[in-house]
């Protein structure tokens, strides 16, 4: 037998994890490789960058895509959960489960279809069967593994502790050049008598020009009331710049609340934004493969003619 492609492996992924057990993610690729019977050499078998397997890979995947759907969670890093949408899909007995099967959920096929700056086309221009350039897809390909990794990001920062969330706020503000090349630039406050704010970045030597943060680590919408606190501490500080950054969402009140002519500018940042800036700036992420895509250098051929 072959090694099997990652949406055949979708059923026998969400079959392991069927008895409600939180389960290692490898401990998921051991069974599912046993089910299908492969051999020593096929579960050692490497992706071409030769840093892991292909079918680890491959169910890897598949595990991505059932959470999309909302067939599985992950209560907590590297472990993988059945949930009660998951339970009711097998009560159903599917002859299997794939990406056209997954597409009867919303919130998978938001994530399949997801295009940044995407325009507006036709229900059709979005079926499996759209005709794309290698280019298209390789840009796709990417997108989907930043998307992916964003949302993992998130969940790793949600389980730090306050006072290294706290920590991560500054050390990304100065991965993204405030402050300067000094990392004695930025620096957390202290837990209690910070008057609301979590961290600072002065963006001379001097101190003169200050940014004032506050890290909100949390899993409800931040609203207006917070912000407002927020807006008076910095005025109390005599600060013109604040930024305020959450692991959750803002309120269409808490949005609204920087934007009324305010005499000091503040900037709101959820944790999408926390997530795609930390990829962005490489502060909680390495890189994992790189590809140099190659185009005809038409020039050098144009010297020969003539």
């Amino acid at each position: 037998m072959t090694i099997p492609d990652f949406q055949s492996v979708m059923l026998p992924v969400l079959k392991v994890v069927s008895s409600g057990e939180v389960m290692n993610k490898n401990d998921v690729v051991e069974q599912v490789s046993e089910a299908f019977r492969l051999s020593p050499e096929q579960r050692a078998e490497l992706l071409p960058s030769g840093k892991q397997t292909v079918i680890k890979n491959r169910i890897g995947w598949a595990m991505t895509y059932l959470k999309k759907a909302g067939l599985v969670s992950s209560p907590k890093r590297a472990h993988i959960q059945v949930t009660d949408l998951g339970r009711q899909v097998l009560a159903q007995h599917p002859e299997k489960i794939n990406v056209r099967f997954l597409k009867q959920y919303e919130s998978f096929r938001q994530f399949h279809t997801a295009k940044p700056a995407q325009k507006a086309t036709s229900e059709s221009a979005q079926t499996d069967d759209l005709p794309e350039t290698p280019d298209e897809q390789l840009q796709q390909a990417y997108q989907s593994l930043n998307a992916s990794l964003a949302e993992e990001l998130l969940e790793s920062v949600k389980q730090v502790s306050p006072q290294a969330f706290e920590q991560l706020v500054v050390d990304l503000m100065l991965a993204m050049g405030y402050g300067g090349a000094r990392m004695e630039a930025g620096q957390a406050t202290q837990l209690t008598g910070d008057d609301g704010i979590d961290g600072i970045i002065n963006e001379d030597k001097l101190g003169l020009d200050s940014i004032y943060l506050q890290a909100k680590r949390w899993e409800n919408t931040v609203h207006r009331p917070e912000i407002d606190k927020f807006i008076g501490s910095l005025t109390r500080q005599g600060a013109s710049k604040g930024v305020f950054i959450t692991t959750s969402g803002f309120s269409d009140g808490a949005l609204a609340s920087v934007k009324n002519g305010l005499n000091l500018s503040v900037v709101l940042v959820d944790g999408q934004q926390l997530a795609e800036l930390m990829i962005e700036h490489n502060l909680g992420v390495n890189i994992k493969e790189t590809y140099q895509v190659k185009t005809l250098d038409s020039d050098y051929f144009d010297g020969f003619i003539g």
